[in-house]
């Protein structure tokens, strides 16, 4: 009776994993991919819905390049998911006379708000030789754009990269970035300058609560690039994309160290704590950076995000690409398969 007890036993156990994989095989959504260009190569999507209308901001990664050479930042708009409209190269480090001139245009987005359109990138601070964040206005998404303060908004610092900005119910604006960290603001309500009563001078560090793993994650090592050396660290990585459905925030994020994956988090304050949700998706195929974020499109979902298969591998020349899904009732995400054609 023991021998048929611990046999029942494990064929019980071997069931039970049996369909824990078939289950979560069933619930990862598969799709077929889209892009918004051929002609040049888009990194870092940044969507964003205006009315009828929804514009992908992108980066531009330069046809010939072995490392990060990225000069400017493009506009992409479509009505139907389909048929895309190339507003072209709207904003260069030229208009910004602060930021190191034809290189290092980073990862950015844009939100409207007011009849005006505010564009955040990540630019080099040459009075730092550091990353800053920098605030570009205009009328409407293609332009013309003109530096807002003429100087970054952000000053440069370690891992001020990948700014992300969101809208409250409330009205309050809020605006996170980061690498190998997360930094968050209030905005005051003319977008271009930031609250300096609310936290430290202004910028609220969440590193203590990366440091968390039920709040993002599994630890694993991960190259500290200011000291140097690889420590064990938390999912996040770099890339925050923050928003609300309901009552729940949302933070998605590159996890994993590189290569790296899609993840996020979600919390009832916008000052957490937050609570790990799991993958998004696995390691983006021919990249080791992933960067984007999913957006409700009528009454569709889809996640924006890039990776190296029109390069053949270059992790250094990237392309948008986007997955439609179907997300929970309560908002949550999916597993979603990037890997299918």
């Amino acid at each position: 009776m023991k021998k048929k007890s611990i046999i029942l036993t494990a064929i019980a156990f071997l069931l039970t994993l049996t369909l824990q994989a078939q289950e979560q095989q069933a619930n990862e959504q598969s799709s077929s991919i889209k892009r918004v260009s051929n002609r040049r190569y888009t990194p870092d999507p940044a969507p964003v819905v205006s009315g009828d209308r929804l514009y992908v901001f992108t980066g531009h990664d330069l046809d010939t390049a072995t490392y990060f050479r990225m000069p400017d930042w493009q506009v992409f708009s479509t009505t139907d998911m389909e048929h895309w409209t190339d507003h072209g190269i709207v904003l260069t480090t030229a208009h910004f006379k602060w930021a190191k001139q034809g290189d290092n245009a980073w990862a950015s987005q844009a939100i409207e708000r007011n009849g005006k359109w505010y564009w955040y990138v990540a630019a080099e601070d040459t009075t730092k030789h550091l990353h800053g964040i920098g605030v570009a206005v205009a009328d409407r998404p293609e332009g013309p754009w003109a530096d807002a303060l003429g100087k970054p908004l952000i000053p440069g610092g370690w891992g001020f990269i990948d700014p992300t900005v969101f809208i409250d119910d409330d009205g309050q604006a809020w605006l996170f970035w980061g690498n190998n960290g997360c930094w968050y603001a209030k905005l005051n309500e003319d977008m271009i300058s930031i609250d300096k009563s609310f936290a430290n001078n202004g910028i609220c560090d969440m590193r203590a609560m990366l440091d968390d793993e039920a709040q993002f994650g599994p630890r694993c090592m991960k190259m500290d690039y200011q000291s140097h050396r690889r420590v064990m660290k938390t999912g996040f990585e770099e890339a925050p994309w923050i928003y609300k459905i309901g009552d729940t925030y949302f933070l998605e994020y590159a996890a994993g160290g590189v290569p790296e994956h899609w993840a996020y988090s979600t919390a009832k304050s916008i000052h957490g704590p937050w609570h790990y949700e799991g993958r998004i998706t696995d390691e983006s195929p021919g990249s080791f950076t992933i960067h984007g974020g999913t957006i409700d499109f009528k009454g569709k979902s889809y996640l924006f995000y890039h990776d190296g298969i029109r390069s053949g591998g270059n992790g250094f020349r990237r392309t948008t690409a986007i997955r439609e899904f179907q997300r929970q009732k309560d908002g949550r995400i999916p597993k979603i398969n990037i890997q299918a054609k």
